[in-house]
């Protein structure tokens, strides 16, 4: 993941200075345990202001408006207390080529700071700090102590200290390219490596697309470069320097990330547009952009939440798939024992005959005896009944019905038991399904889906309720949606929830529910006006998808229900997810078919 360096910092905060100052700080609210929002209000606009101290993403960016859901972090908390309605009045770097923006409040426009909330944009060690009036420390997103860091401890009630500052020299504009060429080519050197070594204010993307944009590669060294090529260098360095002295900046998306100069969008025609040696021409300083451009917050906060998202739901999805797979091999174990016991319980009835057997023939009975052969009473076969010697006839059969009383008794108690482990093993199997469909992150949907599995699993008691918040009380994420071939919406539940949604809340009397047969499946739900009646093209579309959502995805043909919601029933007590129904239809569902849509829907089946 990519890290915002200083040219992207500086690009950020002249655009905020730009549009959002001077702004009435409204709100603050703490979105995750590593970034707030501040809402803003300025005479024409109000917007939201992401400042994260995230060790892979810190940022300081626009940001969308955060999830209605209650903020219980001490760190907003305080900043809400001392922030609230007050005046963003500046946002100044508390020293050249520092990685820190120092975001001022004042009682309102026009007077002096009273408040300083420094954002410090350093990889791992990023940071978001309040301090007051006197520059004493009030509070901070990650508090530092001594036995933590002997240079900068970061505590509340000391004085807040600027970071070290780096060593290497300065980058200018009026050095010339002689003296620029010599201090990179000192030491010979990959090119790429060379640059970031030689001077501050660096970071590796920005160097890869300065040098991809002069047509050089990265990883040349720097005795093969011609004269040609330094001075083709050189006038993107000096690009570069005029972008950050003007504050003249080009955010644009790339295959890779996003660029604020503008490299990395035409370079030597991997994306298209000019030339290697044509730099587009950079915007005026910081214009609002027309609604199909991208401003730098936009381009930083489209980049991290979608990182952010991928990773969060990579590891969530790893977590739940483990924690499902632990369960389910433990109650196929619990299972099996519960099986062994009712086959034993199987010679029970056997028991109970050889002891009417011995009770019928108790003169053929000897002392000593440890076995006796005696003719069925049915077959007339000779039928070998084991026997204790020490015991008479009358007591090995007692025995015999002690055994046959204690198995019956076992058969009793291990039945419901064994349908309660088989029944918790189906419904653990559907959540497994669930899992299973989102193989991939695509869009902000499947990781709120894969959260809502997360609560869901909560609420039934196979998860420890985590530190962060719960999400049970916010509104459902969108289904998957699709349209059949006569136009009508056909909409497929991502987890339980979901699909309780769609069979007993959304579910109209015109509307077809479907499922696939005895098989942990999605529920999904065509859509129907009243009066309308689908054609058989619909029908087999909404099968099609429902064997592609369902645990048989990889089979040839599936067995697909369909009936009237009204026939769908929750018994009650019953897990999330778990239905009965009647009166169904069936259809052959093709999950390959299914396949084809969904990679219709995402524009190709990666990660289906």
């Amino acid at each position: 993941m990519r890290t915002v360096d200083f040219t992207t910092l500086t690009a950020a905060c002249s655009e905020l200075r730009a549009f959002w100052l001077p702004a009435r700080l409204e709100q603050v609210y703490q979105r995750d345990r590593h970034t707030i929002a501040l809402a803003l209000r300025t005479l024409d606009r109000r917007g939201w202001l992401d400042i994260s101290w995230h060790p892979q993403a810190a940022r300081l960016c626009t940001g969308s408006p955060p999830p209605r859901t209650p903020d219980t972090f001490t760190f907003s908390q305080q900043l809400r207390h001392q922030l609230a309605g007050l005046a963003l009045v500046a946002i100044k770097a508390i020293a050249p080529w520092e990685r820190v923006a120092d975001l001022q409040f004042a009682r309102r426009p026009g007077e002096e700071a009273i408040w300083h909330l420094y954002v410090e944009i350093m990889g791992k060690y990023s940071n978001v700090i309040l301090a007051n009036q006197d520059n004493l420390i009030v509070t901070a997103g990650h508090q530092v102590s001594d036995r933590q860091s002997r240079v900068r401890p970061i505590q509340t009630g000391q004085p807040y200290e600027v970071p070290p500052a780096l060593l290497e020299p300065i980058p200018s504009s009026s050095e010339s390219l002689d003296r620029w060429r010599e201090r990179v080519s000192l030491i010979p050197g990959h090119l790429g490596r060379q640059l970031l070594k030689s001077y501050r204010g660096l970071s590796s993307s920005l160097v890869e697309s300065m040098l991809r944009s002069a047509g050089l590669d990265p990883q040349q060294p720097t005795d093969t470069l011609s004269d040609g090529d330094w001075h083709r260098l050189f006038l993107r360095w000096l690009e570069w320097l005029e972008a950050l002295e003007k504050e003249q900046f080009q955010p644009m998306p790339t295959e890779d990330g996003y660029t604020v100069i503008g490299w990395g969008a035409g370079v030597a025609g991997e994306l298209g547009g000019s030339g290697a040696g044509e730099m587009p021409m950079p915007h005026a300083r910081c214009p609002m952009p027309d609604a199909h451009a991208a401003t730098v917050g936009e381009l930083l906060n489209r980049y991290y939440t979608e990182r952010l998202n991928r990773q969060e739901f990579q590891q969530l999805r790893h977590m739940l798939s483990q924690k499902i797979n632990s369960l389910l091999g433990k109650l196929q174990v619990k299972a099996g024992t519960f099986q062994e016991r009712l086959q034993q319980s199987d010679q029970a009835d056997r028991h109970r005959q050889q002891a009417d057997l011995l009770m019928a023939n108790l003169q053929a009975w000897q002392p000593g005896m440890k076995s006796i052969g005696l003719p069925d009473f049915e077959t007339g076969e000779p039928v070998v009944i084991a026997l204790e010697p020490e015991k008479n006839a009358v007591q090995n059969a007692q025995a015999l019905y002690r055994r046959h009383q204690k198995l019956k008794r076992a058969r009793a108690a291990v039945e419901p038991l064994l349908a309660e482990v088989r029944q918790e093993i189906e419904y653990l199997e559907l959540v497994e399904m669930e899992i299973g469909q989102l193989e991939g992150y695509r869009e902000p949907a499947d990781l709120k889906a894969l959260e809502e599995i997360r609560d869901e699993l909560i609420g039934q008691g196979y998860l420890e309720n985590p530190e962060y918040r719960s999400h049970t009380e916010a509104p459902a994420t969108d289904f998957y949606r699709y349209k059949t071939p006569s136009g009508f919406e056909l909409l497929v539940g991502r987890n339980n929830r979901q699909n309780d949604i769609l069979s007993f809340r959304m579910a109209g009397d015109y509307d077809l529910w479907f499922h696939t047969q005895e098989i942990a499946g999605s529920h999904v739900l065509l859509r129907l006006p009243a009066g309308a009646a689908p054609e058989k093209a619909d029908l087999q579309f909404a099968a099609d998808l429902t064997a592609h959502y369902s645990r048989a995805r990889e089979a040839a043909q599936v067995p697909v229900v369909y009936t009237e919601p009204k026939y769908v029933y929750k018994p009650k007590g019953e897990k999330p997810g778990m239905v009965v129904y009647k009166h169904e239809r069936i259809l052959w569902g093709r999950p390959q078919e299914g396949r084809g849509y969904v990679a219709q829907r995402y524009g190709s089946d990666k990660d289906l």
